[in-house]
């Protein structure tokens, strides 16, 4: 298979599925070619009876910083001409009004997560550096996920663009339900301890050590039988499904719709999130990304005198 924008190979006679996001520069920003060639490489593992595990893992110093919002390529990818990727003029993209974002985003975002959810095989995201936004629904599909120590955890989209979170909207269940509202209100991020502690992650390691300990991990896995792990797996997401997963992501999903309709509205059209004209702030002046503390409103100002 002849990749652009990820690396898919297998290990251990093709026990191990690696499939790398490989824009390291863009710190593995989610442009459209991107998600074609990952659902390609995960369906691609899924089909192949040798792979037992599959590990998502993000090239260079962060596991992947969410859509991208900005990169020539992206650029390149949505305007009309030779260079347009072709899936925008699928999935409702040749409709008009919100019935053209609606139909991209439902496809690539919530469904194409959900699909990549229940793959029948172990599938282990391997992070590193900042995780944020769109970052964090690659990661949430998978089974299991291992950290290093420079990992960082923040959804930023409601401080940053005036959006209540991303389109695969797992929070609840991977933050807890009122660590979920601080963190999407305040856009601070949790730290791989802390991500570990409220059990969002399995392992955490140092940095040099990441990749073969993921490995190894992945390997322990991989011994398990088949049908074993794959039974854990749907016995686990089956409960999950039980308390109502599916049907709050699906409502979470229309009420993502009607933020983004909001700022069309009042933009005339011209925005699909908050920009400076109405209320965001310019880019330039956003304050940084802090970890969330118990003792400060925020981790980066003074101490209150006592």
């Amino acid at each position: 298979m002849n990749f652009n924008w990820i690396e898919y190979e297998t290990i251990d006679d093709s026990a191990i599925a690696l499939i790398t996001l490989n824009r390291p520069r863009q710190r593995n920003a989610q442009n459209r070619g991107l998600l074609v060639e990952l659902d390609e490489a995960f369906a691609a593992a899924s089909a192949d009876d040798a792979v037992r595990v599959i590990v998502l893992r993000g090239a260079g110093t962060s596991f992947s910083a969410g859509h991208d919002l900005g990169s020539r390529e992206h650029l390149a990818e949505r305007v009309p001409g030779p260079g347009q990727h072709p899936t925008y003029l699928q999935f409702g993209g040749t409709r008009a009004g919100v019935e053209r974002m609606w139909g991209q985003e439902r496809h690539f975002y919530l469904e194409k997560t959900k699909q990549w959810r229940d793959i029948q095989k172990i599938t282990i995201a391997s992070v590193q550096g900042p995780v944020y936004a769109a970052g964090l629904m690659l990661m949430w599909a998978c089974d299991l996920i291992v950290a290093d120590t420079t990992a960082t955890f923040a959804d930023v989209v409601g401080t940053r663009l005036g959006m209540c979170g991303v389109e695969y909207f797992a929070h609840p269940w991977e933050f807890g339900f009122r660590r979920a509202k601080d963190l999407l209100l305040t856009g601070d991020s949790l730290t791989a301890e802390d991500a570990y502690r409220i059990g969002m992650v399995s392992r955490v390691f140092e940095s040099a050590a990441l990749v073969d300990s993921t490995i190894e991990y992945a390997r322990r896995i991989a011994e398990l039988p088949s049908v074993a792990s794959t039974l854990i797996k749907n016995q686990v997401n089956e409960a999950q499904d039980a308390q109502g997963f599916g049907q709050a992501l699906s409502s979470a999903f229309a009420l993502h719709q009607l933020n983004h309709a909001h700022w069309l509205m009042l933009s005339g059209g011209d925005a699909t999130v908050q920009t400076p004209d109405f209320g965001g702030r310019d880019r330039s002046t956003q304050r940084p990304v802090v970890p969330t503390v118990k003792s400060r409103a925020r981790a980066d100002d003074p101490q209150p005198e006592v």
